[in-house]
């Protein structure tokens, strides 16, 4: 009976001592979402067309937006960079399937970010 008091006050002193694990926000899926199409945009606008958007610099903006814990912000940063080289190991120019990538891109982008303002932001 002593010894498992002492094993309970260890585990007890232990568990205590551990650092509390960050929870994640409940748009943390769809934010990772966001931002790997983000980082594929990166890649591939330049590639397909002249547009204006730095998806780079959008994404640090919603990242400083945002305010996550570091590592949050390094699974956002990381859905960012694993977007842009998956576009990256496959297309080299401009080909009819990077430009429909490119449509269903924009498309979904559009409709995740407003699903996160609409839902989590109101």
């Amino acid at each position: 009976m002593k010894q498992l008091r002492l094993w309970a006050a260890i585990l007890v002193l232990a568990l205590s001592a551990a650092p509390a694990l960050a929870i994640d926000p409940p748009y943390q899926r769809q934010m990772e979402r966001l931002s790997e199409i983000m980082g594929s945009l990166y890649f591939l606008q330049p590639l397909c067309a002249a547009g204006t958007e730095d998806w780079r610099a959008q994404m640090a903006d919603l990242i400083t937006l945002d305010e996550p814990d570091e590592d949050r912000r390094q699974r956002l940063a990381g859905a960012f960079n694993s977007g842009y080289t998956a576009f990256a190991r496959f297309h080299r120019a401009c080909t009819p399937a990077a430009k429909e990538a490119l449509t269903r891109l924009l498309t979904e982008a559009e409709k995740t970010a407003r699903e996160i303002h609409t839902r989590f932001a109101e």
